[in-house]
């Protein structure tokens, strides 16, 4: 099996990661960037705001690693903030599609980055497992829209696997140091109800697990890329306050307020359901943390 990667979106926290891993398990990286060049590894240029994709990048894969998306909670998501979260996600993916059926050598698998938001921003006492239909909201429309196109490859006998990933919890960068800052300061406070569910996964437990995707073939071609434990906001809330030592007095904030400055986007903190790790687990996958105490505590 080749061991050439080609990765989009791969200078952001997690590809670095997976990069970091998968360099030292003999794996040869490539990413494809906007940049003319990336310091340190070797890139090639793409642009699919304008269809721009250099052939050889295809020609060099043996495995594409798809995570570009622009971040869904970086802006209110106005309409043309919606359009860049869906043209971030589709038009790439078109474009790789167009180039990879163009090119003379093919990658054998292509692994996307999805999203837990396929099963609709609700909170619901339900357990998503990969055999659920989509939602019907802004990002499960947006998140099956992509993975409809990531299932065209499999016309060119391309393995394809989607991992439908929860938020990711790492100590460098993204949501947790966000959510420590006011919790050192005696600040922590329960967002909504504090009902809602959190599914989450670490970033190395991520990166380890797109590598266990490489190297053993399924039946499956979708995933749940979460821990297997079910926690709600408000005792994951808790449990940083208890890890620092600090507090937790302040009264819960009100799902009206998050909507006021959030606008629709609140939906992603102020929902959310269970979902089910059960079928990587079965796979043979093992999570190093399974539990938020031990992210929070390494």
């Amino acid at each position: 099996m080749g061991k050439r990667i080609l990765i989009t979106g791969g200078t952001g926290l997690l590809g670095s990661a997976i990069i970091k891993l998968l360099s030292e398990q003999g794996y040869t990286i490539a990413v494809l960037s906007r940049r003319k060049e990336v310091r340190g590894i070797k890139s090639f240029y793409w642009d699919y705001t304008h269809g721009i994709l250099n052939r050889e990048a295809i020609e060099f894969a043996d495995v594409i690693i798809h995570l570009a998306g622009e971040n869904i909670s970086g802006n209110r998501w106005t309409k043309k903030q919606r359009k860049k979260i869906i043209d971030s996600r589709v038009k790439t993916s078109e474009l790789l599609y167009s180039m990879t059926e163009k090119a003379t050598h093919k990658p054998h698998t292509i692994i996307s980055a999805s999203a837990i938001g396929y099963y609709g921003t609700l909170t619901t006492d339900r357990i998503f497992t990969e055999d659920e239909q989509a939602g019907n909201d802004f990002l499960a429309s947006t998140v099956n829209s992509l993975e409809k196109r990531i299932d065209q490859f499999k016309k060119m006998d391309i393995r394809t696997v989607k991992l439908r990933i929860g938020v990711v919890l790492s100590k460098e960068g993204g949501a947790l140091p966000k959510m420590l800052k006011p919790a050192r300061l005696g600040l922590g406070a329960v967002i909504g109800n504090g009902k809602q569910y959190f599914p989450w996964i670490e970033i190395s437990d991520l990166a380890r697990m797109i590598q266990f995707v490489i190297e053993k073939p399924s039946d499956h071609d979708v995933f749940n890329a979460v821990a297997p434990e079910y926690i709600n906001f408000r005792d994951f809330t808790k449990t940083i306050a208890k890890s620092l030592n600090k507090p937790l007095f302040l009264p819960k904030i009100p799902a009206f307020i998050m909507k006021l400055l959030l606008g629709e986007m609140s939906s992603i903190l102020l929902y959310g359901s269970r979902v089910s790790s059960q079928r990587i687990l079965n796979e043979g996958f093992e999570f190093d943390y399974a539990r938020v105490e031990d992210v929070l505590n390494r």
